[in-house]
C-alpha cells in the first residue's frame, strides 16, 4: 500500500514520531533550512498536514499544498488554522478534544490553589532560609467557599466547575446560552457581570474572532483588586496589555496563566510582577494525555485516507 504524503509542521514526542513515520511518508517542515524551497519541492505531493495547536496552518502553507485534503491538529485549539481557506478548498480539519480535557481542568484548579495560597513563594521562603530568619510566611487567601466564574462552559469549563464543587464554591458561568447540564450553577450571560460576581474567574472558552480580548479592561476592572483570573484557554481571549496594566496598578489582584501572546517569548513585563503565576503552556502536559493526543492525530489521518468517518472533525468539507 502506498503511504500518503504528510507534512509535519513541528516536532512531536519521540513516541509519536515512530508510528507517524510507519503509517505515512512524512516530510518534516521544521527540519528544512529553506521552507519556501522545501514546500515548492514537496508541496504538490502533500495530502495531509500534521501540526500542533499553536503552530496551525496559515493560508500560505495551505496554498503551498494544492492537493491537501486534511489538517490534523495535535491539541484542542485550532484557531491558528486558517479555517476560511480550508472551507474554500474543501479541506477537513481535526483536533484532539476530550483526551486532554481533565488534565487541563486539573492544572487550572492547581494554578488557582498555588496562586491563592502562595505555594511557589512559600517554597522559596523555606529554601532560601527566610523561614528560619524571618518567621512565618505572609498570610494568603482562602479558596473554599469563594465565588467563582467560569467563562465558557464547554468540555474544559464543565470539568473545572465540577472540580470546584468539591471546594464548596459559589459557581456561576457565562456562555452563549444557559446549559441544561449546569442547572446547579448560576448562569450570567454578561462576562462583565460574571467577573463582578467572582473572586476567581476561569477563562475556558474556545478562541475565535468573536472571543478575541473578551477579557479586557471592563472585565478586569469588574473582577477587582481582590480578584484573580486564571487562563487555561488561549492567549487571545485576554487583552494582555489591559491585564498587565491592571496587575501593575493594583486594579486586579492576581493572575495565573498557562498561555501568552507570542509564547514562549512572553512580554517581559510579566517577569517583573509578583502577583502572577506563569506556566509554560503545559496544561495537557502528562505522559498519558500526550500519548492519547498523538494517537488521535494519527487515527484521524488514517481514517480519512481509508475513507472512514473522522473521529474528531472541527471543520467539514464545503461544497
Amino acid at each position: 500500500m502506498v503511504k500518503a504524503n504528510i507534512l509535519q509542521v513541528g516536532p512531536y514526542p519521540e513516541w509519536d514520531e515512530g508510528p507517524l513515520n510507519e503509517a505515512f511518508t512524512v516530510h518534516r517542515l521544521f527540519d528544512a533550512d529553506n521552507t519556501a524551497a522545501f514546500l515548492a519541492e514537496v508541496g504538490p505531493d502533500i495530502r495531509g498536514i500534521a501540526t500542533r495547536g499553536e503552530l496551525g496552518a496559515d493560508r500560505a502553507l495551505i496554498e503551498a499544498c494544492p492537493n491537501l485534503e486534511i489538517i490534523s491538529v495535535y491539541g484542542v485549539g485550532y484557531d491558528a488554522v486558517d479555517l476560511a481557506a480550508c472551507g474554500e478548498k474543501g479541506i477537513h480539519v481535526t483536533n484532539t478534544p476530550d483526551v486532554l480535557t481533565k488534565d487541563v481542568a486539573d492544572l487550572g484548579v492547581a494554578m488557582m490553589l498555588a496562586q491563592s495560597r502562595g505555594l511557589v513563594g512559600a517554597e522559596s521562603w523555606v529554601r532560601d532560609g527566610s523561614w528560619a530568619a524571618k518567621g512565618l510566611y505572609p498570610l494568603k487567601r482562602r479558596v473554599h467557599g469563594a465565588k467563582v466564574g467560569v467563562l465558557g462552559l464547554g468540555r474544559i469549563g464543565f470539568e473545572v466547575a465540577k472540580r470546584l464543587t468539591g471546594f464548596d464554591m459559589d459557581i456561576a458561568y457565562s456562555d452563549i446560552s444557559a446549559k441544561d447540564y449546569a442547572a446547579d450553577w448560576a448562569y450570567i450571560s454578561d462576562p462583565v457581570e460574571l467577573a463582578r460576581h467572582a473572586d476567581f474567574l476561569f477563562v475556558t472558552l474556545a478562541a475565535s474572532a468573536d472571543t478575541r480580548h473578551i477579557v479586557g479592561h471592563d472585565v478586569l476592572e469588574a473582577l477587582g483588586p481582590e480578584g484573580m483570573v486564571i487562563n487555561i484557554s488561549r492567549a487571545s481571549n485576554i487583552d494582555e496589555n489591559a491585564l498587565l496594566d491592571a496587575l501593575e496598578n493594583g486594579h486586579l489582584g492576581a493572575a495565573a496563566l498557562d498561555v501568552f501572546e507570542g509564547e514562549p517569548a512572553l512580554d517581559p513585563r510579566f517577569l517583573q510582577l509578583n502577583n502572577v503565576l506563569l506556566q509554560p503552556h503545559h496544561a495537557s502536559g502528562t505522559f498519558e494525555t500526550r500519548k492519547a493526543m498523538g494517537k488521535l492525530v494519527r487515527d484521524n489521518l488514517s481514517a480519512h485516507f481509508a475513507g472512514e468517518s473522522l473521529l474528531t472533525p472541527v471543520a467539514q468539507r464545503q461544497s
